[in-house]
C-alpha cells in the first residue's frame, strides 16, 4: 500500500504517564510547506507531541490524522513517509559519514544507494569529509549529517526535537536554511524548541505548549512577544 499525504491533523490528543498528563486535549493541523514549531518550556509536552506524530508513541485520548491515514491502520507504509530526527542523532561514530548513510540508505530499503548517498553528503556540505570517521566531526558536522540521515528515504514529514541544540551561529544559520527549503519542496515540517530566538529565521506557525496544553497558535512574524504574551496569560 502507496501512502502520502499533504496534512498532518490532531484532533484532541492526549497522553498520561499514570496520574500525570504530559498532554491534554490538543488539536491542530499542519499542511506541506509549513515549518510548524512547538515552543514552550522544558515539560510542556513538545517531546511527547513530536512521539505521537512520529507513531513512536500512542495518544491515550484523540487521534492524528495523515492526509486520509491513521498510523493504527496504515502501519509500515505510513512510517516509510516519516522522518525523525531526536536528541539521539542515531549515527555510528566508528563509521564514516558515507558508511553511516549507506548503512541507513539499505536499512531503508532506497533504491540506486549510491548516488542517494553522494546527494546527502552534497545537501550536507560533507563531500570532502565523505569517508572520514564521524567520532572526528563537530557537533554541527554530525547534525548535518544525521538531516540528511532522516531524509534518505524522502519522508513527506519531517520531526525534530531541539535540532539546534549545541550548534553555533553558523551552523544554525545552515540548518534554518535547509529546513526552509525543504518545506519549499512540499515537506511538512515540525520541530520543537525552547529557544525563541530561532522562530523567526525558520518558522511559519508556531503551537505555543504550556503544562501539556495548546495555548496559542501563532502565525505571521513577532514570535518573541506573542510567544511571551502567550505563557503570560497561562501563568
Amino acid at each position: 500500500m502507496s501512502v502520502d499525504f499533504d496534512e498532518v491533523r490532531a484532533s484532541g490528543l492526549g497522553r498520561h504517564f499514570g496520574r500525570r498528563r504530559a498532554l491534554s486535549n490538543v488539536s491542530f493541523s499542519c499542511r506541506a510547506g509549513e515549518v510548524l514549531g512547538l515552543l514552550g518550556p522544558n515539560g510542556a509536552g513538545k517531546s511527547t507531541l513530536l512521539a505521537i506524530a512520529s507513531t513512536l508513541l500512542r495518544p491515550s485520548t484523540g487521534h492524528l490524522q495523515y492526509g486520509a491515514h491513521e498510523a493504527s491502520r496504515a502501519g509500515a507504509p505510513l512510517r516509510q513517509r516519516l522522518g525523525w530526527l531526536g536528541h539521539d542523532l542515531q549515527l555510528y561514530p566508528e563509521l564514516t559519514a558515507r558508511e553511516n548513510l549507506i548503512f541507513f540508505a539499505r536499512l531503508q530499503g532506497v533504491t540506486a544507494v549510491d548516488a542517494r548517498v553522494a546527494r546527502a553528503l552534497t545537501d550536507a556540505r560533507l563531500e570532502s569529509r565523505a569517508d572520514d570517521l564521524v567520532s572526528g566531526f563537530s557537533r554541527g558536522m554530525r547534525q548535518r549529517l544525521a538531516l540528511e540521515r532522516a531524509l534518505l528515504h524522502d519522508p513527506r514529514l519531517l520531526l525534530l526535537d531541539e535540532p539546534f541544540t549545541g550548534l553555533d551561529g553558523p551552523s544554525t544559520i545552515a540548518l534554518a536554511s535547509r529546513l526552509t527549503r525543504l518545506a519549499g519542496e512540499g515537506r511538512l515540517v515540525m520541530l520543537a524548541t525552547h529557544d525563541v530566538d530561532l522562530a523567526d529565521d525558520v518558522l511559519t506557525r508556531a503551537l505555543v505548549l504550556r503544562d501539556g496544553r495548546l495555548v496559542d497558535d501563532i502565525s505571521g512574524r513577532g514570535w518573541r512577544q506573542a510567544y511571551r504574551a502567550a505563557l503570560s496569560r497561562e501563568s
